[in-house]
C-alpha cells in the first residue's frame, strides 16, 4: 500500500471522505422504536468542538483522557475529538468495576475524565471529571493537530484474557493501515451500511464498525444498549444493513432455532474476535445465503490474516494475510518453521498496523524477537499459503505429554446433536493431575458426546469430563472468556 500520507491527523483522515457528503448518514443508533442519526457534517462539527471545548478547560496536547462512556454517540465524538486536538484518548469498557478501573489508571496517568452519567468510575478519581460532553461539542471547533504519523494517537487494553490487561499505545498511522482490510476483508465501499453488534470500546467495533465505514465514507449502523442479539436479524432487515460484524457467539445467538433469516440487502458478514466453528459459518449460510468473511486480529495489530469476497478463505482455514501486511511463522527462537509444520505468528516491526508497544513506565516498549513481535497464535501454512489456526500458545492443554488445542476438541464435538456450545478446557482433579474437561450447553447427552470424541479423536485428546452449563463465561462482545471458564470448571469439580 502507499506510505502514509504526513503531516497526518488519525481523526482528519477518518472524516475527510465524508465532507463530500455532508448530509449523508454517518452514524444511526438502531433502537427499538427509533433511530438516532448523525450526519457527517453533524460528526465532524462536534468532534472538532468537543476538541476546542477540552483545549479551553486547560488540556494540552500529549494529554491522555479516560474515557468512560457508553454504546452513544458521544463516545466517538469524544475519542475523535481528543486525536483531533493531539489528546491521547483510552477508551475503556463501560461494565468495568470500580476495582478494575482503579488497577488500570494509574497505568495511563490521565489528566481528565469524560464520563457519561452514572458511568463508574475509579475510586478517587485523579483528575478533573467532565460530564458535561454536550456543552464540549458545542464550543468553538479546534483545527486537527497534524504531525508525524508515527506519533502517539491513542491507548486501548488488552482484554486480560492471558493476565492482567496491558495499555496498547498506537500510533496515527494505525488508521492508515486499516485501509489493507477494505480488501483485504470488507469488500468495503462508500455505499455500505455496516452495523457492528459489539461495544464501541472494543477495537474490533471501533474500528470495523465506527472509523473505517467512516473513512471510506460509508454509514454505520449500531445497536442501542440493551439490544439482545435476537433483535439483530430485524435491525439489519429493517435498515438495509449491507455488511454484519460480530464476535462469533453473536452469530450463535442470532440463529437460535431453525428460522431462515430474510436479508435482502446484506452481501456478507465478518466475524472476528475468537475462531469461528465450521459448523456456525455452514449455518449461517443456510439461513441466510451470505458467507461470513472471517479475521484473525489481536489489540496490538488489529485484523492482518482474513478470509474476502475477492479471496475467500479455503474451508478449514483462516484466509491468507492481507495484501501489504508483513508476517511470517517462526519457532520460539525467531528461526522460520518448515513449510507447513505449526509456528508462531509473527508480525514485522515494519508493518504499518503494529503498535508502538505496551506502555511502560510512561512510554511504549515494543517487545520483539529479532525484527518479530510473536502473536501467541499458532498456525500453520497450506502450500497456496491460506493459514490455518491451531489456537493460542497460552491455551494449549497438557495431557499425557501431549499439548492439544481446546479448538480441535470443540470442532470435532460442534456438530453433536442437542449441543448448542462448547469449550475444551483444563481442569485439575486432584494434586498435579489435570484432565480435559468439556463445558456445553444445550440438551446434549454427555455418553453420546464422549461416543462422539471416540469416534473422532485419539484418546489423549478426548475429554474425561463432560460439564453441563447453562451458558458458558463470554465478554460483553460474546468473546469466550477461557480464564473464567477454568475458575468455573474448577469449582465445579
Amino acid at each position: 500500500m502507499e506510505p502514509c500520507p504526513t503531516p497526518f491527523n488519525l481523526a482528519d483522515t477518518v472524516l475527510a471522505a465524508g465532507r463530500a457528503t455532508p448530509d449523508k448518514i454517518a452514524l444511526a443508533v438502531l433502537g427499538p422504536a427509533r433511530a438516532e442519526r448523525w450526519s457527517f457534517a453533524r460528526l465532524e462539527a462536534a468532534v472538532r468542538g468537543l476538541a476546542g471545548g477540552l483545549l479551553a478547560r486547560g488540556l494540552r496536547p500529549g494529554d491522555r483522557v479516560l474515557l468512560r462512556i457508553g454504546n452513544t454517540p458521544a463516545f466517538p465524538v469524544a475519542f475523535l475529538g481528543c486525536v483531533t486536538a493531539g489528546l491521547i484518548p483510552v477508551p475503556t469498557a463501560e461494565g468495568l468495576t470500580v476495582p478494575e478501573l482503579d488497577r488500570i489508571t494509574p497505568l495511563v496517568a490521565p489528566a481528565a475524565i469524560l464520563a457519561a452519567p452514572g458511568v463508574t468510575l475509579p475510586s478517587a478519581p485523579p483528575c478533573p471529571v467532565m460530564t458535561d460532553l454536550d456543552a464540549l461539542m458545542d464550543h468553538a471547533p479546534a483545527d486537527y493537530a497534524m504531525g508525524d504519523p508515527d506519533r502517539l494517537a491513542y491507548l486501548v487494553f488488552t482484554s486480560g484474557s492471558s493476565g492482567a490487561p496491558k495499555p496498547v499505545a498506537h500510533a496515527h498511522r494505525a488508521v492508515w493501515a486499516r485501509r489493507m482490510m477494505w480488501d483485504g476483508w470488507y469488500g468495503l465501499r462508500p455505499a455500505d451500511r455496516v452495523l457492528h453488534a459489539g461495544a464501541f470500546n472494543w477495537t474490533f467495533t471501533l474500528g470495523t464498525g465506527l472509523l473505517d465505514p467512516w473513512a471510506i465514507g460509508a454509514t454505520a449502523l449500531i445497536p442501542a444498549p440493551g439490544t439482545a442479539p435476537e433483535a439483530l436479524g430485524l435491525l439489519l432487515r429493517r435498515h438495509d444493513a449491507t455488511l454484519f460484524a460480530a464476535a462469533p457467539g453473536v452469530f450463535r445467538k442470532l440463529l437460535h432455532g431453525d428460522t431462515p433469516l430474510a436479508l435482502p440487502k446484506l452481501r456478507h458478514a465478518l466475524a472476528a474476535g475468537e475462531k469461528l466453528p465450521e459448523s456456525l459459518r455452514a449455518r449461517w449460510q443456510d439461513a441466510t445465503g451470505t458467507a461470513i468473511h472471517e479475521a484473525l486480529g489481536m489489540s496490538e495489530c488489529s485484523t492482518f490474516v482474513s478470509g474476502s469476497p475477492g479471496r475467500p478463505a479455503p474451508a478449514g482455514t483462516l484466509g491468507y494475510p492481507q495484501p501489504g501486511r508483513r508476517v511470517a511463522i517462526l519457532a520460539e527462537d525467531g528461526t522460520p518453521v518448515a513449510q507447513g509444520e505449526t509456528g508462531i505468528l509473527a508480525i514485522h516491526r515494519g508493518d504499518p498496523g503494529l503498535m508502538l508497544g505496551y506502555l511502560t513506565d510512561g512510554a511504549p516498549a515494543l517487545p520483539l524477537t529479532g525484527d518479530w513481535f510473536l502473536t501467541g497464535d499458532l498456525v500453520s501454512a497450506d502450500p497456496d499459503g491460506a493459514l490455518r489456526y491451531h489456537g493460542r500458545r497460552d491455551d494449549l492443554l497438557t495431557t499425557g505429554g501431549f499439548r492439544v488445542s481446546p479448538l480441535e476438541i470443540e470442532a470435532a464435538l460442534q456438530s453433536a446433536p442437542g449441543l448448542a456450545d462448547c469449550a475444551a478446557c483444563a481442569v485439575a482433579v486432584k494434586a498435579h493431575t489435570e484432565v480435559i474437561a468439556l463445558a456445553f450447553t444445550g440438551p446434549a447427552d454427555p455418553a453420546a458426546l464422549a461416543a462422539l470424541a471416540e469416534a473422532r479423536l485419539a484418546r489423549y485428546k478426548q475429554p474425561r469430563l463432560y460439564i453441563p452449563l447453562p451458558a458458558l463465561p463470554r465478554s460483553p462482545n460474546g468473546k469466550l472468556d477461557r480464564r473464567a471458564l477454568a475458575r468455573l470448571l474448577k469449582d465445579r469439580t
